[in-house]
C-alpha cells in the first residue's frame, strides 16, 4: 500500500498464480490480450490495467471473469511498449515515469481497439473496465467515446480540478473506504459535480473498510473479511456492463 516511499497505493498485493484463457494478438502498433466467449456475441469490454502493465496476471483473470459472463473481453497494453511500473523499481522516480504514460492521453489506442473490436471480433456493443491508472483512463475514455455505451472506473484518483462531468454514456465509479491515495473528501466532490453537471447515469460508491486495488488485487482466501466485498464489487461491475451494454 502506499506510504511516503511509494507514491502509488498499487502496490502488487496478492499475484495471481494465473495463466489466462485468451491469447496475445498484434492490434496496429500495440499488442493485446483477448478472450472471447464460446458463444458467438456482438458485445465486448476494453479492460484497461493498472500500473502494472497489460500482462498482469491479475487483470487479465478479470478479463477472463468478463468472458465467462459472456463478452469479449481485451486487455491492450496502453503504454504502447513502454515499460510498465514494477514492484523492484525505484519509487524515488515514480513521478517521472508516470508523467511519460498520461492515462488521458490513449485516444490512439483507443482509436485503434475499438477498430480491432469492430472490424475483427464484429462487436456492436462496446463498454469499458479500467483499475486505478485505467480507472483514469475509464473517465476520459467515457468523456470521449460516445460508442462506449457503458464504463466501469476502479478506483481511479480524482483530482479537484478534473473536469469529471460531461460523461457521455452511464459510468459506474468504484472506491474503497480506505485508500491511502483518494480521500474521501475527493469522492464526495466527484459526487457533487455529477448530480449537479452530469446528464446521463451514474453511480458511485465506496466499499466498508476495502483498500485501494481490493477489486482485482486480494486474495479471498487470504484475506476471507474482505471477500464479501471482493464479490459484492465484481458483481456490481458485471451488472452495471450488463444493464447498459
Amino acid at each position: 500500500m502506499a506510504n511516503e516511499s511509494r507514491p502509488c497505493p498499487c502496490g502488487i498485493g496478492d499475484r495471481f498464480d494465473y495463466e489466462g484463457c485468451g491469447q496475445e494478438v498484434q492490434v496496429e502498433h500495440i499488442k493485446a490480450y483477448v478472450c472471447k466467449p464460446p458463444a458467438s456475441t456482438d458485445k465486448a469490454v476494453v479492460v484497461i490495467h493498472d500500473i502494472f502493465g497489460w500482462q498482469l496476471p491479475n487483470t487479465r483473470y478479470m478479463a477472463d471473469m468478463l468472458t465467462a459472463n459472456g463478452y469479449i473481453a481485451i486487455c491492450p497494453d496502453f503504454f504502447a511498449g513502454r515499460e510498465a511500473w514494477k514492484p523492484s523499481d525505484d519509487w524515488s522516480k515514480f513521478d517521472d515515469w508516470r508523467k511519460s504514460r498520461d492515462p488521458r492521453k490513449i485516444n490512439k489506442e483507443a482509436d485503434a481497439v475499438l477498430k480491432y473490436l469492430k472490424e475483427q471480433c464484429g462487436a456492436k456493443k462496446l463498454g469499458v473496465i479500467g483499475f486505478c491508472w485505467g480507472g483514469v483512463a475509464v473517465h476520459h475514455l467515457m468523456m470521449t467515446y460516445p460508442e462506449l455505451k457503458a464504463g466501469v472506473s476502479l478506483y481511479g484518483l480524482i483530482k479537484d480540478s478534473d473536469d469529471t462531468s460531461n460523461l457521455l454514456n452511464p459510468t459506474f465509479f468504484i472506491f474503497a473506504e480506505k485508500d491511502d491515495v483518494i480521500p474521501l473528501h475527493q469522492v464526495t466532490l466527484l459526487e457533487q459535480k455529477l448530480k449537479k453537471n452530469c446528464k446521463v447515469d451514474y453511480e458511485v460508491k465506496i466499499y466498508p473498510g476495502q483498500t485501494h486495488g481490493f477489486v482485482h488485487r486480494k486474495r479471498e482466501d487470504i484475506n476471507p473479511q474482505d471477500k464479501p466485498y471482493i464479490e459484492e464489487g465484481r458483481e456490481d461491475m458485471i451488472n452495471w456492463l450488463n444493464k447498459y451494454i
